[in-house]
């Protein structure tokens, strides 16, 4: 029997809260700093109102629940699922001060898109947004791509408790031997990629006769939101906007980074290059990467004529397809030209999105592991009936280390992947239902519930309220992977009860 929720564990939740909302309050801090140096007065105040209400918040919380207690899973869970929800409100309010917003609900959108490292927007005349603001935009999204509790895991948590929240962000690796060092590493990794990748970045710009300032504020935005899988842009237009086949080329090297996981980036990191070539997932990921991009040359096989050259072509589809894949949704073509894509080709980026990146990753969807994981297990069971009833067949793969495919593995990533599948079709079901085609509905659905970002216009200010809504349930839920959120709805339903 399950045991039920109690006063204890809503102040154990609402300690842990009020630390996370407090770290929240220091992180504003940044986007200050860059309104300073800018001269955007303005925006500064915008940020000061959210750090104040951050740090009310927070302060509140620990006022009624003071005494830190040992965490357990279900608290860990609902302390994830939570914040994430109350960090989607709370951040909303600086852009939603911004006048960028026609409502605070289109605010929450484009925050919780951040924190979920989606990518889909509702901003208005993002052209002319404070730099103060803008960076707001992408910082959020470097933070959800490393998950917002690994901001409060390297400051507040002591380490049993690190690992029941951790989990909870849809996680499990623990690449050094606590989670707390493994948070850690992840930053280290993160800032480490962030100062060369964005470098590179501002240099192909500086190269294209960009101002310097400019050209490092660009680069550092397209960067965290590369890295994390998150597809924002500091201009409208996106990748598009930089015209630039040698940027596109850095962008797609830094949005592979994302999508791998980050056991990946730790054995090379330590030398362990052949992982890279051994790991099963990132073969899975490859592969998959290939195959979709084979429906995408089908679904063209007749409208390649219509570009001007093989290269035209290629850049534009596999660009996409790759963008789709790894969850990032940057985009090198309008919106409109991707809605007026053939129904196979558009179908086959659907399939890319919904597979998604690598597990523990800043990538979201379904994840390769779990297709190679139902691979083996499907191999699995046919050497099982080929072979003697007698015999004890094992299936292993490699990921980081050699791992054998047990039941209970491949129920639960059963489980995950059809919690998936059934979100991306009830998104298509009420995109339809509003007079959206069932094919872009669909799109845009496994772009919200996937974390991806790509759009082929249905996501705009001017669609209906309840879409909207349902598509930042579709980002929470899609990037905390269902079980924390379950858990957090049974939490206030026992909590209302009570």
């Amino acid at each position: 029997m399950i045991p039920d929720f109690s006063r204890d564990d809503i102040s154990v939740v609402s300690h842990y809260l009020g630390k996370i909302f407090i770290a929240f309050a220091i992180v504003q801090l940044f986007p200050v700093f860059v309104g300073l140096v800018c001269h955007e007065f303005s925006p500064v105040i915008d940020f000061f109102i959210s750090i104040i209400t951050c740090l009310a918040f927070g302060s509140i919380l620990l006022y009624f629940s003071p005494s830190p207690q040992e965490i357990n899973w279900r608290q860990g869970m609902t302390i994830v699922a939570s914040s994430w929800f109350l960090a989607m409100c709370f951040s909303a309010l600086p852009l939603y001060l911004s006048g960028h917003y026609a409502c605070f609900l289109d605010a929450c959108f484009e925050s919780m898109s951040a924190y979920a490292t989606t990518g889909l927007v509702l901003v208005q005349d993002l052209d002319h947004m404070s730099h103060a603001h803008n960076i707001w935009r992408h910082l959020m999204c470097f933070i959800g791509g490393q998950g917002i509790i690994l901001v409060a895991l390297v400051f507040f948590f002591r380490g049993g408790d690190a690992l029941r929240i951790y989990i909870g962000e849809a996680r499990d690796d623990k690449i050094l031997p606590n989670s707390i060092t493994t948070a850690k590493f992840i930053w280290m990794v993160s800032f480490t990629y962030l100062i060369i990748c964005s470098s590179l970045l501002a240099i192909i710009l500086l190269f294209h006769g960009v101002p310097f300032p400019r050209a490092v504020f660009h680069g550092v935005c397209i960067f965290m939101a590369g890295w994390d899988t998150a597809g924002f842009a500091p201009q409208s237009l996106n990748i598009l906007y930089y015209h630039s086949p040698a940027f596109e080329l850095v962008t797609i090297i830094i949005i592979l980074l994302g999508a791998t996981s980050f056991g990946v980036h730790y054995a090379v990191w330590t030398g362990k290059f052949k992982e890279l070539r051994e790991d099963f997932e990132v073969k899975i990921l490859m592969f998959t990467i290939f195959f979709t991009y084979l429906i995408v040359l089908v679904g063209f096989s007749s409208l390649i004529a219509d570009f001007p050259d093989v290269f035209s072509f290629f850049r534009t589809s596999f660009y996409q397809l790759v963008s789709g894949h790894t969850g990032v949704g940057y985009s090198n073509i309008y919106s409109s030209q991707l809605a007026n894509w053939p129904e196979l080709a558009l179908f086959g980026v659907i399939v890319a999105m919904g597979i998604g990146g690598c597990m523990n990753s800043t990538s979201g969807g379904i994840k390769v592991f779990r297709i190679g994981l139902f691979y083996k297990s499907v191999k699995r069971e046919i050497r099982r009936l080929a072979y003697p009833e007698s015999s004890y067949i094992k299936e292993f793969f490699h990921h980081q280390r050699e791992i054998s495919v047990d039941d209970t593995m491949v129920k639960t990533a059963m489980i995950i992947t059809m919690c998936f599948i059934l979100l991306y079709l009830s998104g298509a079901i009420i995109a339809s239902f509003f007079g959206y085609s069932f094919i872009h509905g669909l799109f845009e659905s496994v772009s919200a519930a996937a974390n991806v970002g790509l759009s082929v216009g249905v996501t705009s200010p001017l669609m209906p309220v309840p879409l909207k809504i349902w598509y930042i349930f579709e980002m929470w839920a899609g990037r905390l992977e269902f079980f924390a959120i379950f858990i957090l709805i049974r939490f206030l339903v026992k909590s209302v009860k009570r």
